[in-house]
């Protein structure tokens, strides 16, 4: 992936009954792999797949669960599209199974620190990592985050789960570093993140993910399938602060702001 030339779109397909926008909506086989197919025609450039609800206050669900739903979505996407699938996930278990299955991305809302060898699986299988902060899990993450330094602590999380992976033998060429909007933290907090995007480069891509949440919620006072607008102007401000990658759920329209924030990027 030559992330040089574009912005590159990654589509959330959530087969969850939970997740905090889309619950439930793509929890069907049938209708998760149609809307992957129609991010793709919209213009996705990856298809993220996940199988449990990171939402704040969400319930964890074992690694069998996890893969009973997202497991039939890749094996039927695996080899039909031309996009890479990036499964989103933090149990070594079901990544490996999704590689095995055709998974090109591991994207770790972790940061490779759960209690196990993700960081060696990712090496061993070549494939793509996204890094990712979060203070504390789902179910706890928002109740009262708090940082003596909100950038420092950030970056210093981030430095180390990169060691992690580059100790593991994950390549630097592989590595896209996510600081986590909405994960552990306020709506003052993912304010400053944004505008202080490219703190957290290290030298490698940067992956946003503001789509829908509820920061901009909190902003526009509107409920999560109202905040079109508001996710574009956020995208917007990440491409232009240095995001390499958008996470969103609304491609078509997503893309469309990306083209204009490329084209400003690429004016002498």
């Amino acid at each position: 992936m030559d992330l040089s030339k574009k912005t590159y779109l990654m589509g959330i397909l959530n087969v969850t009954p939970d997740s905090f926008s889309d619950g439930g909506k793509y929890f069907d086989q049938q209708k998760a792999v149609e809307a992957a197919f129609r991010m793709i025609e919209e213009g996705a450039d990856i298809i993220d797949i996940g199988g449990e609800s990171s939402r704040p206050g969400a319930r964890a669900v074992n690694a069998k669960e996890e893969w009973k739903r997202i497991g039939p979505v890749i094996a039927c996407l695996a080899g039909k599209i031309k996009v890479p699938i990036s499964v989103d996930t933090y149990k070594v278990e079901v990544a490996r199974r999704a590689f095995d299955a055709g998974a090109a991305i591991l994207n770790d809302i972790t940061g490779l620190r759960g209690k196990n060898n993700m960081a060696e699986l990712v090496a061993k299988t070549e494939a793509g990592l996204v890094i990712m902060h979060m203070k504390g899990m789902p179910r706890t993450m928002q109740k009262n985050p708090e940082y003596g330094d909100l950038i420092g602590e950030i970056r210093a999380f981030l430095k180390k789960s990169i060691v992690i992976a580059r100790a593991a033998g994950v390549d630097s060429d592989r590595i896209a570093i996510d600081p986590g909007i909405g994960f552990g933290k306020t709506l003052e907090h993912n304010l400053e993140i944004l505008k202080y995007l490219s703190e957290f480069s290290f030298g490698y891509p940067v992956l946003v993910g503001p789509s829908r949440k509820s920061f901009i919620g909190g902003i526009l006072d509107l409920p999560a399938d109202q905040r079109l607008e508001g996710t574009a102007a956020a995208v917007a401000v990440s491409i232009l602060n240095g995001a390499k990658i958008v996470r969103v759920h609304d491609v078509r329209e997503m893309k469309r702001v990306a083209k204009i924030c490329d084209a400003i990027l690429k004016a002498k």
